[in-house]
């Protein structure tokens, strides 16, 4: 047997692992075991493991092929799976700061939940952050179950909302309040267009379960619809996925690591730290996703951009280091 333990951390969703060290090649039960949990919680913590760039991409491969880095981001050195999350990084790369881009998504009424790069015809399937450097307090990464969220609409709205398709796009802006632009990256995103039609409502390709698919940071409109009819509908929707009760929220200490299911969640980044002056680095791995297909069996539409894969998705000759990224 694989020795490992799983307890749930909350009603609805998340899960500690323990008893393993996923630094190591991990045998066949112990993989299948972890990905059982996987299913069933839709993220899972580990705490006290020991990973570097090598071994977190070992760990992640052992899961499916991954991804590069990120579309619009500079991998580190050496290691072009992994995207680094550094607190503040983004000032000088970007061309903007971190209180004017508070401020776009306060103007855009971007909360902040989402799940990762579904602006991509192929969503990421799944991801894997681990943590490098922390602040003292503060800094904790919240995660929702939506397929809670769909389960918890009334009979006659899931009839509803699994006939809409919606609009995802990198600079979504699903209320079309004004907002200001991050300077230099908005250029970059307006000139490598990510635009898929995704399905409202998905069915998972694993578990058959059926999970909203819409968040405030990707979705732009549901397609077919007044602007009025969307910007309606779109807040309801992400009023449920971010009701307390679908939630786990995970305070990282050194040697964390999360493993998430990216079709059956969305998670938001802390918001608490932005006004302090600590030091937050974490490192992210990507696995490839399928496109997604909708109640009615129809799969999602690619309406601008490649397939997300192991490549480089658009030329990386924005990049420009103004301090390492390791």
């Amino acid at each position: 047997m694989t020795g490992i333990t799983v307890k749930p951390a909350a009603g609805r969703i998340g899960a500690e692992i323990e008893g393993v060290d996923i630094s190591r090649p991990l045998d066949a039960e112990t993989i299948s075991a972890i990905q059982a949990a996987l299913d069933e919680w839709k993220v899972v913590f580990f705490r006290d493991q020991q990973l570097d760039h090598a071994s977190q991409t070992a760990f992640g491969r052992q899961f499916g092929e991954l991804t590069y880095g990120h579309p619009h981001h500079e991998p580190p050195a050496g290691a072009p799976e992994i995207y680094t999350i550094q607190h503040r990084r983004f000032e000088k790369q970007l061309g903007g700061d971190d209180t004017k881009k508070q401020r776009s998504y306060a103007y855009a009424g971007n909360n902040g939940w989402h799940s990762d790069l579904t602006p991509f015809i192929n969503p990421p399937a799944g991801a894997i952050l681990r943590a490098e450097v922390l602040p003292e307090y503060g800094g904790d990464t919240q995660y929702t179950n939506l397929v809670a969220a769909y389960e918890g609409l009334s009979d006659p709205f899931k009839e509803f909302v699994s006939t809409l398709r919606a609009e995802h796009r990198y600079g979504a802006n699903w209320n079309g309040m004004p907002r200001p632009s991050v300077s230099g990256f908005s250029q970059r995103v307006e000139q490598n267009s990510l635009v898929a039609h995704h399905p409202v409502v998905r069915v998972h390709p694993k578990t058959g379960e059926k999970a909203l698919f819409v968040n405030p940071v990707y979705t732009d409109h549901i397609v077919g619809v007044s602007p009025i009819e969307s910007r309606l509908i779109l807040d309801y929707l992400f009023d449920e996925i971010s009701r307390p009760e679908y939630t786990v929220r995970f305070r990282w200490a050194p040697g964390s690591v999360i493993f998430w299911d990216n079709r059956a969640t969305a998670h938001i980044p802390p918001r608490d730290i932005d006004h302090l002056d600590v030091a937050r680095k974490l490192h992210r791995v990507t696995l490839v996703g399928e496109v997604p297909v909708g109640v009615d069996g129809r799969e999602s539409e690619l309406i601008e951009g490649p397939r997300l894969g192991s490549e480089p998705v658009f030329s990386t000759t924005f990049f420009r280091r103004t301090e390492p990224v390791s």
